[in-house]
């Protein structure tokens, strides 16, 4: 039976933020979808201080932006985009185009066709958030997306250097200084100046995500993705300073990411919350990490690593760091993940940053029913079908026709008994 020696803050509390954030969002779309441009360039005044003569990036502001950048940060980003874009292009291999012949003169088939075209948020405001441009720009890209679209608010007054660097080094074909709701509401709805986009990827604050929330029907989005959040699932194989360290290394991200530890040691639970308090006091984001750990932060303690699998299933994280005597008994048994970081040589920060899984992810339980950001997101696979000899589109049309008219479709039914007289030379039973 699970113990809770910690919970999280009342579920209520959080709808009713929710609540708040949907009014505000959906009042500012609406505006843009009035007004677009003008829309937009009040939005970033009132929200960034921002008003340029354009948005849009000219390739001397791209390339003057680069020179800001250290070589030293520029070939980590070179390093990291390389190794994002090595598994991308493997995933991109296992999607391979289908045509099979189903019965004599039946062939059906589907293709893999990329995105036309595709907006990437890459967020900016407590963080440059410098790796969301490889994870989503670049995965585009290998995709064969044919127009990506780029956009970061601005970070001290202009562009962030490292950012422009990455969405650029990553093919972004457009790139734009701007932020918040304005600038996923300019790429989807379109404006004067900025042609609208078929597909919204990235993650951001709760009110980028409930924008693309609102935006999904008009566009495609990735996820409907919500605050960080992290599961270690742990047992006294490791200590309460590496357990510690993991969740604070996500809770940093803002004040309302949940980070929870799952165990089957109460002495390792009871060790790593000592632990969190001793590292809070020297932690640099610890106003963060610490209002995030007091509202969301859960401790489990469980009899088993059954009851582990089944709590963690239950949460359905975002990332689950496993540190375990047998990390391969959770890869093998769980279910609902958006992605696992095995064994205590790895860390989400590795998946985050450099090692070359994508890091958007599902989140708020959408683990139950979907992975993360991949490349096959940016893909669209349709079907086909041809039929080439008389006799097989006769035979089938006889068997169409019967199920035609089970359903009551007399139209229906009429398409398949045309092709029966013509080319079977017979009427549908």
């Amino acid at each position: 039976m699970s113990i809770y020696l910690k919970r999280g803050q009342d579920p209520n509390a959080v709808a009713a933020n929710d609540a708040k954030v949907r009014t505000t969002v959906e009042g500012i779309l609406s505006d843009i979808q009035a007004r677009g441009d003008e829309a937009v360039r009040e939005l970033s005044e009132r929200f960034d201080r921002w008003t340029p003569d354009s948005f849009r990036l000219s390739e001397a502001d791209i390339q003057d932006a680069i020179s800001r950048v250290s070589e030293e940060d520029l070939e980590d980003i070179r390093f990291a985009q390389a190794q994002v874009r090595n598994f991308a292009q493997r995933q991109r291999e296992c999607l391979v185009d289908l045509e099979v012949e189903t019965m004599p003169g039946v062939f059906l088939g589907h293709k893999n066709i990329p995105i036309d075209a595709v907006g990437c948020y890459i967020p900016g405001g407590k963080y440059p958030m410098v790796a969301s441009a490889h994870m989503s720009v670049l995965t585009a890209k290998v995709a064969g997306v044919r127009r990506v679209v780029a956009c970061a608010p601005p970070f001290q007054g202009g562009p962030h250097p490292a950012i422009v660097a990455a969405m650029h080094l990553a093919g972004a074909d457009e790139i734009y200084c701007l932020g918040g709701i304005q600038a996923v509401g300019a790429m989807a709805l379109g404006t004067e100046t900025i042609a609208p986009v078929d597909m919204l990827v990235g993650p951001g604050n709760a009110f980028v995500a409930e924008a693309k929330r609102q935006l999904y029907g008009r566009i495609g989005i990735d996820l409907f993705a919500g605050p960080t959040e992290t599961l270690v699932i742990a047992d006294d194989s490791v200590d309460g300073e590496l357990c510690a360290t993991d969740l604070l290394g996500q809770a940093e991200h803002g004040p309302n990411s949940p980070c929870v530890l799952v165990t089957n040691s109460e002495r390792l639970a009871r060790a790593t919350m000592a632990e969190i308090e001793r590292q809070l006091a020297r932690l640099p984001t610890a106003e963060l990490a610490r209002k995030s750990w007091e509202d969301y932060g859960e401790v489990i303690v469980c009899d088993s690593y059954e009851e582990m699998v089944a709590e963690a299933d239950r949460l359905a994280s975002e990332h689950v760091q496993v540190m375990t005597r047998d990390p391969d008994y959770f890869l093998d048994n769980m279910r609902n993940f958006g992605a696992l970081f095995l064994g205590p040589r790895t860390n989400v920060a590795y998946g985050d940053k450099v090692i070359g899984t994508n890091h958007t992810l599902p989140t708020k339980k959408a683990a139950r029913y979907t992975g993360g950001l991949w490349v096959g997101k940016f893909i669209k696979t349709c079907t086909y079908q041809r039929v080439e000899t008389d006799e097989a589109s006769a035979l089938v049309g006889e068997y169409c026709s019967r199920l035609c008219m089970l359903e009551g479709f007399a139209g229906h039914a009429e398409q398949a008994n045309i092709r029966v007289r013509r080319y079977g030379g017979r009427n549908a039973a």
